[in-house]
C-alpha cells in the first residue's frame, strides 16, 4: 500500500474569476496557483472553466489525477516557456516515426483498414500544411523528406505556450504528430482521433478480446484526451470581448 497521503479537500467551492490579464480560479477567496506558486492567469473563460468545474468535482480528497485540465494549465506555465525547444522537436520527431505511416504487411483485413481510414488524414495533412509523409508495410524506419518534417515543427512553434504543451501531449498520447495536428486544427474530434490511433489495437480486441486492466487503462487515457480536448472548445460567446461581462453575470448569479 502507498504511504503517500492524500491532500484532503480544504474549500467549499471553486468559482471563476476576473484578473488583469485574463482570468484565474479561486477556492472560496483564495486564488489558485500553480504548484510552483505560480500565478494562474488563463487567457480563455471556458478554459478557467474547466479547471473550477474540475476542482468542484473533487469528494473529500484532492485528486490530481482526475483533473486533467488544471495539470495541463500548470504545465503550460510552469515548464513550457523554458522549454519550447524541446517540444517543438517531439513533434518533428514523432512526424519522422508517425504512426499513420506504419502500416500491417501481413493481416490483410487490418491493412485494409489502415489504407481506408489513415490516408484521408495523411492527404488532409498535405492539403493544409504541405506534410507530405509516405507510408510503408512492416516496421523498418524509412526516413521521411526534411521540409515536411520542417513544416510539422513550424505548426508547433506557431502555437501559444498552452496549445503547445496540448498538441506535444496529444502527439505522445497517440503516437502521432499528424492526428494530433488534426484534432487541434479541428479536423478530427478527439474521438475519431482516438479511435485511429488505437486501430490496431481495436483489431487485436475484435480477434482475441480485452482484459479488465487493458480496459481500464484504455478507458483513464481516453477520459483524459476528451477532457483536455474540451481546451480546444472555445465558445463564441466567452471570446475575449465578452469574457469579463460574462464572468461578472456568474460571479452575480446571473447568466441571462
Amino acid at each position: 500500500m502507498s504511504s503517500k497521503k492524500k491532500a484532503k479537500r480544504f474549500y467549499k467551492e471553486a468559482s471563476v474569476s476576473t484578473l488583469d490579464d485574463g482570468f484565474g480560479v479561486k477556492l472560496d477567496s483564495r486564488n489558485l496557483r500553480t504548484p510552483g506558486k505560480q500565478a494562474l492567469i488563463i487567457p480563455h473563460l471556458h478554459i478557467a472553466q474547466l479547471i473550477a468545474d474540475e476542482w468542484n468535482a473533487q469528494g473529500e480528497y484532492i485528486l490530481a489525477e482526475t483533473m486533467a485540465v488544471t495539470r495541463l494549465i500548470n504545465v503550460a506555465i510552469e515548464r513550457t516557456p523554458d522549454n519550447r525547444d524541446g517540444l517543438i522537436s517531439e513533434v518533428e520527431k514523432y512526424a519522422g516515426t508517425d504512426l499513420l505511416c506504419y502500416r500491417e504487411d501481413n493481416l490483410r483485413v487490418l491493412a485494409e483498414r489502415q489504407t481506408q481510414l489513415w490516408d484521408p488524414v495523411l492527404a488532409w495533412a498535405e492539403r493544409a500544411h504541405g506534410i507530405i509523409l509516405k507510408p510503408i508495410s512492416g516496421i523498418v524506419h524509412m526516413p521521411q523528406a526534411q521540409d515536411s518534417l520542417s513544416k510539422a515543427a513550424e505548426f508547433a512553434e506557431q502555437q501559444n505556450n498552452i496549445d503547445l504543451t496540448l498538441l506535444a501531449h496529444f502527439t505522445a498520447s497517440f503516437g502521432s504528430a499528424i492526428l494530433a495536428i488534426a484534432l487541434m486544427e479541428g479536423y478530427l474530434t478527439a474521438s475519431k482521433a482516438l479511435e485511429l490511433s488505437r486501430l490496431d489495437e481495436l483489431y487485436q480486441i475484435e480477434l482475441w478480446g480485452q482484459d479488465e486492466e487493458a480496459a481500464e487503462r484504455s478507458d483513464n487515457i481516453s477520459a483524459e484526451i476528451l477532457a483536455l480536448a474540451s481546451i480546444l472548445d472555445n465558445p463564441q460567446d466567452v471570446q475575449a470581448g465578452r469574457g469579463r461581462d460574462i464572468v461578472t453575470k456568474i460571479n452575480n448569479g446571473n447568466t441571462d
